[in-house]
């Protein structure tokens, strides 16, 4: 929200002297966040004046039209002699006043003047545009400043042209749309700086008539429960907007279009309602409001034709949609430069129906920015109002009598609140007599009782005075989101002053550190991290297709996915059961901008609804739950184990001068699951890798993780036909795991260090192509005995000597003993009994035997 005091200082009297640094902390004490403060004063340095064209020669034979002026500055320029000034444009004659920037002047993007020569003549100054004084959009032509200006040839042009100002931006929270407004932020800032405020919206309405302006139905009063509307007929189409209202606009970030809609624009940032202005003559009999129907669709004021969705509210006429209603209106009744009758309306929309439109369709308007955080019902017709005299007053016409009201808006209902609630939440001690008076300052109406409605839980320690009493609180018709008594003790907190609360730190509650799921992600995260593996943090929102491009089976437990009611993006309205969606979309986007070689991971949360879980019981804020309320909204939410996933592609060891480099496979991404094992304090001992088949990975290339027999894990290669889906590179590899589905870990025995030497022996066992290694390494480890210390494959070979469908296992066997050197016989010994159950559990045989 952009303003500028000058506006605001219409309706609240702000102390004449008053510093920028006072005005800005009086809105962060009001918990408004200034973004900036800008003085215009400062945009436009050095000479910039009121100067008078008294000649114009025009300058042939070049590409364009170039016009050599001597303009009057008056004594601006030390010499009091018109000044020579070289300019393209040509919509000023002599007699005109423009604005002059001398040599010696900087305009908005450090462009600085001077004296110099162009197009053959010498040029000492600009003549200025609006875009060149940063006032607006417009380069078509220079300012021409209106002909009762009363300024002379040489007065300082700022106050002229709106460059006197000061603009305020401010970070408006959702829940104050009321400070969305010139309005809104006078208000605030009377209550801060106590001075009065004038209410820009207290002015006689006419009210609705038993003839309405325009024949309007509306089927639908939840979605809109109120609408208005008045009408101006024979309207000048030529005015232009003042120049005034204009700079108020451009000031605010509003582009400049009609003086109609420049109208609707003004009124919604003075008042805080939106309105939109139809052209009658381009209407098509009555106007119905009410939901869109499917397969309806409308082009929007931007020029894009959209589907509309059953829960979009739309204003149509005999042609159907011709405006969405509360975001955008549609080009087929749209004001033109010929329009001469207007029809002005003014509605108020249900917020959650504005909020989800504007998402649902990438609207995000000013006009819905204001309806989806609260409009005052109250000004519709105050509305109307100004914007018809408004209208009248600069561009003629008829207002017409007829004024139509359709009112179905319900009241807020009141609050109740016990007068020492804000005293016992806070810590600060608010008297009676100032809870009510801030109040009433936010426009409440207030009436006190002598009857406590029930204790409140909250925290005691201070006493107010008045314990005991209830106020019922009804808020203003501008403060929706004065709702329980929690608001209105924020609202008390806040014009007190938040530097009255005192801050003070609750004593930490002693602990024993991290608990053990902690630690064990933290070690997981950081044995991947060690390995080179980049940590990733993934949205866990997915779209419904997601599940087909991964190739999930119709009966997979992964199928299944929870709806968020109300999701960032219609496009991802489920929350994630597998990691691997989000992730691979990341290696997708990766690989897109140039990242070949992609290895990732991360640890996160999937979602698996319960089935038949029903909803969750409607819970207050004005109590604690019982335990019976939250096991019942517990039994609702849905499972959200911890998962860790990786995801890679490209190449996992970089080519250089040191050689080759090594393409990622799936080998890798079991490898990372190992890891996470071992990182996570399961004896290898207790893990067992073997083929497997899941969604989405390669059938032939999948393993399955084991512990203790527990399938906990799944790694591999993608499916061909998943890294088709998803546009990934070939060979993409990933592994999931269920670190929730871990067994605990046992308590890690410190390792026997031997002082004796070891005895190394390799072995190369042939076995079948589909043997996993890793059978054939448990087969050795359980063969070898206790003499066995270490056991790591090193090589796998196939050739045509093996036989086809076979290959290869090389093994380094270490055998070493506690207690003494083991002789050659023993060693041999023990290799010999594991190759002996290598060979009866997987058919090896020892290579060249």
């Amino acid at each position: 929200m952009r303003v500028s005091v000058s506006w605001l200082r219409e309706y609240v009297d702000l102390p004449a002297d008053l510093p920028i640094g006072d005005l800005e902390q009086a809105l962060v004490d009001l918990g408004i966040e200034v973004e900036s403060i800008v003085d215009l004063r400062a945009t436009v340095t050095g000479p910039l004046v009121v100067g008078e064209v008294l000649e114009i020669e025009e300058l042939t034979g070049f590409k364009k039209p170039i016009r050599f002026c001597r303009v009057d500055v008056g004594a601006a320029n030390g010499t009091g002699e018109p000044q020579e000034i070289v300019c393209g444009a040509r919509n000023f004659a002599p007699g005109d006043k423009v604005v002059v920037i001398l040599p010696g002047g900087v305009l908005p993007g450090d462009f600085a003047i001077g004296a110099r020569k162009t197009y053959g003549r010498n040029s000492h100054g600009m003549i200025c545009s609006a875009k060149e004084l940063g006032l607006g959009d417009d380069h078509s032509g220079i300012i021409v400043l209106p002909a009762d200006v009363k300024a002379q040839p040489g007065d300082d042009a700022r106050p002229v042209v709106g460059l006197d100002d000061v603009v305020v931006e401010m970070e408006i929270t959702p829940d104050r749309g009321y400070a969305l407004s010139v309005r809104g932020i006078a208000r605030e800032l009377s209550h801060a700086l106590g001075v009065p405020f004038r209410d820009p919206a207290d002015v006689p309405a006419t009210g609705g008539t038993a003839e309405p302006a325009y024949p309007v139905e509306v089927r639908d009063t939840v979605g809109c429960d109120r609408f208005a509307a008045r009408m101006v007929r024979g309207v000048d189409p030529t005015v232009a907007t003042p120049d005034w209202m204009r700079q108020r606009l451009t000031a605010a970030g509003i582009r400049s279009i009609s003086l109609p809609v420049d109208l609707t624009n003004y009124l919604m940032l003075e008042l805080g309602q939106p309105m939109h202005a139809f052209d009658a003559d381009r209407i098509a009999g009555p106007l119905v409001v009410r939901r869109a129907e499917p397969g309806e669709k409308l082009t929007t004021l931007d020029g894009v034709s959209r589907a509309l969705a059953p829960a979009d509210m739309v204003i149509c006429d005999e042609t159907g949609p011709i405006s969405l209603a509360a975001v955008m209106g549609g080009e087929t009744s749209e004001v033109l430069a010929s329009t001469t009758n207007v029809l002005f309306e003014a509605a108020h929309w249900d917020p959650a129906m504005v909020g989800r439109t504007a998402r649902r369709h990438k609207l995000f308007s000013e006009a819905a920015k204001r309806w989806e955080r609260g409009v005052d019902p109250a000004l519709p017709l105050v509305a109307l109002e100004k914007a018809v005299r408004l209208l009248t007053d600069l561009a003629g016409g008829t207002a017409g009598t007829e004024v139509l009201d359709l009112d179905h808006v319900r009241p807020l209902p009141p609050v109740t609140l016990p007068v020492d609630l804000p005293s016992r939440r806070i810590g600060v001690s608010y008297p009676t007599d100032r809870v009510v008076e801030l109040l009433e300052q936010v426009g409440c109406a207030v009436t006190r009782g002598a009857d406590r409605l029930g204790e409140d839980p909250g925290a005691a320690g201070v006493a107010a005075a008045g314990a005991g009493e209830v106020l019922t609180v009804t808020p203003p018709s501008w403060r929706p989101d004065l709702t329980d008594p929690a608001d209105l003790v924020e609202e008390v907190v806040r014009l007190d002053g938040y530097d009255r609360v005192p801050s003070v730190l609750p004593t930490a509650r002693p602990g024993r550190g991290l608990t053990p799921p902690q630690q064990r992600r933290r070690a997981v995260a950081r044995s991947l991290a060690e390995r080179g593996w980049v940590e990733v943090l993934a949205q866990p929102f997915v779209a419904p297709e997601l599940a087909d491009q991964l190739g999930l089976p119709a009966d997979d437990p992964r199928r299944p996915a929870v709806r968020v009611a109300n999701p960032l993006s219609e496009e991802e309205p489920l929350l994630r059961t597998t990691l691997l969606g989000p992730l691979l979309g990341i290696v997708r986007r990766n690989v897109g901008r140039g990242q070949r070689d992609v290895a990732i991971y991360e640890i996160g949360a999937v979602f698996h609804p319960r089935p038949g879980a029903g909803a969750p019981p409607a819970m207050g804020v004005d109590r604690r739950p019982t335990d019976e309320e939250f096991a019942a909204a517990d039994a609702v939410v849905p499972s959200q184990p911890r998962h860790v996933a990786v995801a890679l592609c490209g190449e996992i060891e970089p080519a250089g001068w040191w050689g080759a480099g090594r393409a990622a496979s799936w080998a890798d991404a079991v490898e990372a699951g190992r890891a996470v094992l071992d990182a996570a304090g399961i004896p290898a001992d207790r893990v067992t890798v073997r083929a497997g088949e899941r969604a989405p990975w390669h059938p032939g290339r999948c393993a399955e993780l084991l512990v203790d027999d527990a399938v906990v894990g799944h790694a591999g290669e993608l499916h061909p036909a998943v890294v088709a889906a998803l546009e990934l590179p070939r060979r993409t590899s990933a592994m999931e795991l269920d670190l929730d589905a871990l067994p605990a870990a046992p308590l890690a025995a410190g390792p026997a260090v031997s002082t004796f030497p070891p005895a190394l022996i390799d072995v190369a066992l042939v076995v079948d192509e589909a043997v996993p290694a890793a059978e054939v390494q448990r087969a050795l480890v359980e063969g070898a005995g206790a003499l066995l210390e270490d056991v790591r494959l090193f090589d796998v070979y196939a050739s045509e000597q093996l036989g086809a469908g076979r290959k290869s296992l090389a093994y380094k066997l270490t055998f070493r003993a506690p207690d003494r050197t083991l002789a050659g016989e023993e060693a041999v010994a023990a290799r010999d009994a594991a190759v002996a159950l290598a060979a009866e559990r997987v058919g090896a045989t020892l290579r060249g035997a």
